[in-house]
Formats: structure tokens, sequence, C-alpha cells
């Protein structure tokens, strides 16, 4: 049974890759992409391929929560139900590390948009619905003032593995909240050291192929593998389910994520 899913950060790395094994399978995408014209491309490159599946495209740039919103909206408009969120964009370094609505790009584009999105898109999740939202081996405590975008850090990897930690920290708070029915909210590292531009960048290695991230992120979304895995997290580097950063089997320190979020969310909208 075909699905209808939603990519973001689809026009390149595991987001990709994963979009055309989903698209050769026959599913149903909706592709999210910063740049109109890349996003143009992967439609052309999946369209004269082998698959059968319908390609919708969306361009947001996430680190913006303004266009979070209307990404949201748009996708609200043009669709009745949704399947599947893989909420795949990430960032590591960028040339302004603030953005205009004074958070740290990391977690910004990393932690507030997946999760803004997510929530705007729950309506419309049908009852098996799965979310799979794109952590790290790097994780590190989330300091909430920097979360809120009153710190500032000079170093790329400690903002990213916070940032990462605060999505897997919403991932296990939304799952709690959300014990009705078989709705799936999971946390996944595809697989450390990718070959990746996040990796290039970040490490100057080409990685590792970006298939092992893609078949974890399609079995993720689609496999009997998850169908019971709603607020658990599964680390590929070992290839099995297992235990995050403390913090994240921490009830009351991942409320506390989520409560800075809806509190930035709410300063901006309200």
């Amino acid at each position: 049974m075909t699905k209808k899913i939603l990519i973001t950060g689809a026009t390149d790395g595991i987001g990709l890759e994963t979009a055309k094994r989903l698209h050769s399978q026959g599913h149903t995408l909706l592709l999210h992409g910063r740049s109109p014209e890349k996003l143009a491309a992967v439609e052309r490159q999946l369209t004269d391929g082998d698959g059968a599946g319908l390609i919708d495209t969306y361009v947001a740039d996430l680190s913006r929560l303004a266009e979070v919103r209307k990404l949201a909206e748009t996708i609200s408009q043009a669709h009745d139900q949704l399947d599947v969120i893989i909420n795949n964009a990430g960032v590591l370094k960028a040339p302004d590390t603030v953005t205009r609505d004074g958070l740290d790009v990391r977690f910004a584009v990393n932690t507030v948009a997946p999760y803004m999105l997510t929530q705007s898109l729950l309506p419309m999740l049908a009852p098996a619905a799965r979310v799979v939202n794109l952590s790290s081996a790097a994780q590190s405590p989330v300091e909430l003032d920097a979360l809120r975008g009153k710190t500032r850090f000079m170093d790329d990897m400690a903002a990213y593995a916070q940032s990462k930690l605060a999505l897997t920290m919403w991932t296990k708070a939304m799952a709690n909240a959300y014990t009705s029915g078989d709705r799936v909210f999971v946390a996944v590292n595809p697989g450390s050291l990718l070959g990746s531009k996040m990796v290039k960048e970040g490490f100057g290695i080409a990685g590792k192929s970006l298939s092992i991230g893609a078949d974890v992120l399609a079995r993720a979304a689609l496999s009997d593998e998850f169908a019971n895995a709603s607020g658990r997290y599964f680390d590929n580097d070992q290839g099995h389910f297992g235990s995050p950063h403390a913090d994240a089997l921490n009830a009351r320190k991942c409320e506390a994520v989520v409560e800075v979020i809806e509190e930035l969310i709410a300063s901006l909208f309200n």
C-alpha cells in the first residue's frame, strides 16, 4: 500500500537518497527544499527514473519560522492527509549563525522548525502515521538559554549537538503526549559520518555511503519494525534501538525543552 510522505531537506544528502528509494517504491512524495532550482532538478531526476509515485514540491527556508508556518499552511491546503513526516533537514555550519528571529540557526532549523511543522500538521496525520526525526550520535545537554537565542555559540559542533538532543527530547515528549492511537514519533541516528554535505563541511572527509542512512529512514517510515516504537531512539551506528543521551529519558527535562520551544513560537506569532 502506497503512502503519502513529506521529506524536508530533500534536495541533497540523506534526504535525496531517501526520496529516490521511496519514489522507486511508488509512494507519493512531498519534497521540501530551500532552493527552487534544486527542487526542480530533483523532481526531474525522480520523474525521469523508474518510480511511479507522484511528486509535490515545496520551497521554504526553515531558519525563518514564518516560512515554516507558511509551509505547513500550504501543505494543509493541498492535501487532506499525511502518512509520514521525515524531518530530515539540518544544518551544522552557516555564514551567519543568528537567524532573523534571533535564534541560533542550528536550533532554529534542527529543533524548532521541525517541532513547529509537525505540530501544525498533526491534524492531518493518518491514524497510523509516523513522524521520523533525524537525530545524531552527537548529543549534548541543552542549555535552555541557548535554545532561546540568549547564548551565542563559538563552536559549531557544540550548537549542533545540543540542537540534536533537543530534537530527540521533543520527540520523546510528543510521544508521551500522544499515547492514544497508533501514531509513531521516533528519533533516528541515521549513522555517523555519512557522506553528506554537512559531514564534508564539518569533518573534511568524504564519508560513508548515504544509502546507510536512506535505508534506515525508509524502514522507520514504513516497516513493521518501527510500528510500536513511539518514543524510542534508533541508533543506526549500533543497528538497533538504544538509549539516547540520558536527558532524553528524563520526562521533566524533555517537557522543559518543549516549553521553551512553545514560548519561542508564541512570542513570534501571538
